[in-house]
């Protein structure tokens, strides 16, 4: 517990020296902000749930990122309950991709591969620039590790979008794209799970 304790508050000094953590959370809620328009038209174009699922991830992200700018720099309680609620707009993610996955095998019809790819391999630039941005501040308090893993997942995410466009285009099926957007609904739920114990401990350090 001491290890953790010592890891928060360097994560928060570290979050105070250095500007840069927060222009780099600026990009990245501009970039984030700018993909969800750009893949919620392209899913409805395309009739793909995994491309819609990313762009709510996306949206997600921002305002994500967004509440993260909002607690630099605040005390470990405040950045630990910001964590708290990321981690449930994350899990709600997972839960809402799950439905739609569900929806789309019952109603759905084959997405159209082309358009997944391209959009997919754009989403993946915009997401690893954002990535390797943010590697540094991986290993910081609860509020630092959901915008990484947030970040990370969504990278994963992009590449498994592209492989979901390949399976389409061989089988003309929709389930490519279906597994996919259940993988990336796994992926959130992970992370969700992972930032809502680190945040859940903070907070009962801080009432020790």
């Amino acid at each position: 517990m001491a290890d953790n304790c010592c890891e928060s508050a360097c994560g928060n000094e570290t979050a105070k020296a250095d500007p840069r953590w927060r222009r780099v959370l600026w990009v990245a809620l501009i970039v984030n902000a700018a993909m969800f328009f750009v893949e919620m038209v392209a899913g409805a174009a395309a009739d793909s749930r995994a491309l819609q699922a990313d762009a709510l991830d996306f949206l997600g992200d921002a305002a994500n990122y967004a509440l993260s700018l909002a607690v630099v720099g605040a005390a470990l309680t405040w950045r630990a309950r910001a964590a708290l609620l990321k981690s449930l707009f994350m899990i709600g993610f997972a839960a809402w991709v799950f439905g739609s996955a569900i929806l789309a095998f019952v109603n759905g019809t084959a997405p159209d591969p082309a358009t997944m790819g391209a959009v997919g391999a754009l989403a993946l630039t915009a997401n690893v620039g954002v990535a390797l941005l943010l590697y540094r501040y991986r290993m910081g308090d609860a509020n630092m590790r959901s915008v990484w893993l947030c970040s990370r997942n969504d990278a994963i995410g992009n590449v498994a979008v592209m492989l979901a466009a390949l399976g389409v285009l061989g089988t003309g099926s929709a389930w490519p794209d279906l597994i996919v957007a259940s993988i990336m609904a796994g992926l959130a739920l992970t992370g969700g799970l992972q930032v809502f114990r680190q945040a859940v401990a903070e907070l009962r350090t801080v009432a020790l």
